[in-house]
């Protein structure tokens, strides 16, 4: 990145975390690798769910990035599974704990999937615990990167558990999530997308080119990230809502609350959140490929832009003519990739902004709370006994 050396980086206190977002495509090739040797377990799996149940409740669960990593995947599930049988929620593991009759019902069968990278949140484990005591017929995916976890190792031995363990870089040594988030989506999307296996290799081949050109554009990243701003806002609609929510993240975690963030979509930035907006804002717009989705995108871009206050908006996507006062981060795929598939080079985009957006505070990425009052596995957190 940058050019900047090893020794240069470990100095600044962001070798880990470069590595971990550049390392992605080829942590990617091995989660996919994995996921096919798992294609038969995978298809028996949910074939004996479907046979034994005529519906389904599929929750996806994790803490913070994890739980993201639901909300990104949700809308594209929704769209292409019929809710009659298998319906899909995404919902965090903070939230099951905090109100487990909310979401857990005994007689309803219940595929409980979860996302963690250690596997060791209270949260997390705490959440599986509710769900075996209070649902009948329940079952798992734990999709995890530590095999030493605890969510992993209660896995091992459990017919109604799939164990999806990633490859072991994806384990970020890193404060941030990075390549743990990529991951875990890209085999949770690879499990329930109904593409078949040649499409998938398709799909997968086109991404991991896209993400290989966006982290090439380091030097163009470090230009915008050299304007004067300490306001982030990352807009998006659909998938993208849930990549804002990980994308402002990011920069939040990396620069310790020194740059102000926030998300929200396109539509519903108009409705009290574009009060935000100033002049030392950066605003950046997921654009989606559906035709229909991206008029609401460039309406609300070509807004911002046209009310000259922001210091910059940047707008991910297929080139747009005409897009006066914009920087423009187009995709190279011919509009082909569907929006699910594009959240791989956005997210890469968004974490290389932070990144370096870190480096711009003189923060350290590597270990960015510099009171030691935020980590890498959350700490402080009571599990309270839960009565039925």
């Amino acid at each position: 990145m940058l050019n900047y050396s090893k020794e240069e980086l470990l100095q600044l206190g962001a070798e880990i975390t470069t590595r971990e977002i550049y390392q992605q495509p080829d942590v990617w090739k091995e989660a996919f690798a994995a996921y096919k040797d798992h294609v038969p377990a995978i298809a028996q799996f949910l074939a004996e769910i479907a046979e034994k149940h005529s519906y389904i409740k599929v929750i996806l669960t994790g803490a913070g990035t994890s739980a993201y990593v639901g909300d990104t995947l949700l809308p594209y599930f929704t769209s292409i599974y019929d809710e009659r049988q298998w319906n899909f929620s995404s919902v965090a593991t903070t939230d099951l704990v905090a109100g487990p009759l909310n979401h857990f019902q005994k007689e309803v069968p219940t595929v409980l999937v979860s996302f963690a990278r250690s596997g060791n949140s209270p949260e997390s484990v705490a959440a599986v615990d509710l769900a075996k005591d209070l649902v009948d017929e329940l079952y798992q995916i734990t999709i995890t990167c530590a095999a030493d976890g605890k969510l992993a190792q209660q896995a091992q031995g459990d017919d109604r558990n799939l164990l999806l363990l990633q490859p072991s870089r994806s384990n970020d040594a890193g404060f941030a999530m990075t390549s743990s988030f990529t991951s875990m989506m890209l085999t949770a999307l690879l499990v329930f997308d109904k593409a078949n296996l040649e499409e998938k290799e398709e799909k997968f081949a086109t991404l991991s080119r896209l993400t290989e050109e966006v982290l090439g554009k380091d030097q163009e990243v470090q230009d915008l990230v050299g304007l004067d701003f300490d306001r982030v806002i990352y807009l998006g609609a659909g998938s993208f809502f849930g990549l804002a929510h990980e994308a402002q993240l990011k920069i939040l975690e990396l620069t310790a609350g020194q740059v102000a963030t926030m998300y929200e979509s396109p539509v519903g930035f108009r409705h009290g959140p574009k009060s935000l907006i100033n002049d030392n804002t950066v605003v950046l717009v997921f654009g989606s490929n559906n035709d229909y989705t991206r008029q609401y995108d460039l309406d609300l871009v070509k807004e911002v832009a046209g009310d000259k206050i922001a210091r910059k908006v940047i707008y991910l996507g297929e080139k747009v003519e005409e897009l006066d006062d914009v920087h423009q981060v187009p995709l190279g795929c011919g509009g082909v990739l569907s929006d699910i598939y594009r959240v791989f080079p956005y997210i890469a985009y968004a974490q290389l902004f932070a990144l370096l957006t870190s480096l711009k505070v003189e923060n350290k990425p590597d270990t960015p709370s510099p009171t030691g009052t935020v980590n890498r596995v959350v700490q402080g957190v009571i599990i309270h006994e839960f009565s039925k």
